[in-house]
């Protein structure tokens, strides 16, 4: 019988910043293994995470906030049957979990698009005492030795709002931000970073500590790229490696503009799918899926490390990887950007 942990490929593999650390240049991301929209049974959830390091993916997000644990729960179980050394983990503080039988009943009915997940109740602590009880309860959930890269999670203005934002900050950086730094000095951790939607806090962030990557999931993609201006170019001049998620934006640029689509983790607005649809007949018209040029075009920047990608079945782990081997005409980046669909100075596949 063929061991879990025989390798089917090799991905190309990038330096996540200066922690001496590679990574595969397609991660795993794991909010979908946290019921996320719909709920996926353990089998499933189990086997998509072990499909994805069969196919050589190296690197694996979590974050304790993904179906309240479950999504590291399930992340855990397949990674424990490889060997420690062929996987790099990254998982987030900044909320802790407490055990609560009585939250089933908002377990079922979903919150922050989790439908299903554990009966926990989360709570925001960006503290440093709440930093080092998450990170303790994250290799409890995970059941693995050790976590390679801690990143701070949501301390931005699309969870907390403009005021919120200001306040979450502070804690951060007075708080968790203690606390990863000596976690690292200690070796405990490789790496330390945040996690967040917002490329403005990703910049605010890498200008006020010393921080190693950083995962920035929506704000650079086929479809946007408000981080081009600012948190990128400043990546590259402080080493700081990026992770990105969400470069299908939630789903449209996988989707196309169909009924339904979601953008931002909700459905996308008439203006978004307007774009989109003008994105897709330039890619349609040099015989591209909307999908492949939405992969192969945010790995073109230097600061890019990983693009992390969610699945919710082997198959989609497999048409993931399978994209990133079609090639993709030169001609379709200058006719986006001819279009107007792309800044002209954004750096694309050559």
């Amino acid at each position: 019988m063929r061991r879990v942990y025989d390798r089917a490929m090799t991905l190309a593999t990038r330096p996540l910043g200066r922690t001496g650390l590679f990574v595969s240049i397609v991660g795993f991301g794991s909010a979908p293994l946290g019921d996320l929209y719909a709920r996926l049974d353990d089998a499933t959830a189990i086997a998509t995470a072990e499909a994805a390091h069969a196919a050589g993916v190296t690197l694996f997000d979590t974050s304790p906030h993904y179906g309240r644990g479950l999504a590291e729960h399930r992340c855990g179980t397949a990674l424990r049957r490889v060997p420690r050394e062929t996987f790099v983990l990254s998982t987030k503080v900044g909320r802790v979990m407490e055990a609560r039988p009585d939250v089933e009943v908002e377990v079922a009915t979903g919150g922050a698009g989790f439908v299903g997940g554990l009966p926990h109740r989360p709570r925001f602590d960006y503290s440093y005492d709440g930093a080092m009880r998450s990170f303790e309860q994250s290799l409890l959930r995970l059941g693995i030795d050790r976590i390679d890269v801690l990143l701070i999670h949501d301390a931005d203005r699309f969870m907390h709002g403009r005021e919120g934002y200001e306040i979450r900050f502070k804690e951060a950086m007075e708080g968790a931000y203690v606390a990863l730094e000596r976690l690292r000095a200690a070796g405990a951790v490789k790496g330390i970073g945040i996690g967040v939607n917002d490329a403005e806090a990703c910049a605010r962030f890498a200008r006020a500590g010393d921080f190693d990557c950083m995962l920035l999931a929506g704000r650079y993609s086929l479809l946007e790229q408000p981080a081009l201006q600012s948190f990128l170019p400043l990546a590259v001049e402080k080493g700081i490696a990026v992770m990105l998620g969400g470069v299908f934006n939630s789903g449209i640029l996988a989707t196309g503009p169909v009924e339904g689509a979601r953008y931002n983790y909700r459905p996308a607005t008439p203006e978004v799918l307007e774009r989109v649809g003008r994105i897709e007949r330039v890619c349609q018209s040099h015989g591209v899926a909307l999908p492949d040029a939405a992969l192969h075009f945010p790995l073109a920047h230097p600061a890019v490390a990983s693009i992390v990608l969610g699945a919710v079945a082997p198959a989609e782990v497999a048409r993931n990887i399978a994209a990133l081997a079609r090639p993709i005409p030169t001609a379709l980046w200058r006719d986006l950007k001819s279009e107007g669909l792309l800044d002209p100075a954004v750096p694309v596949p050559a």
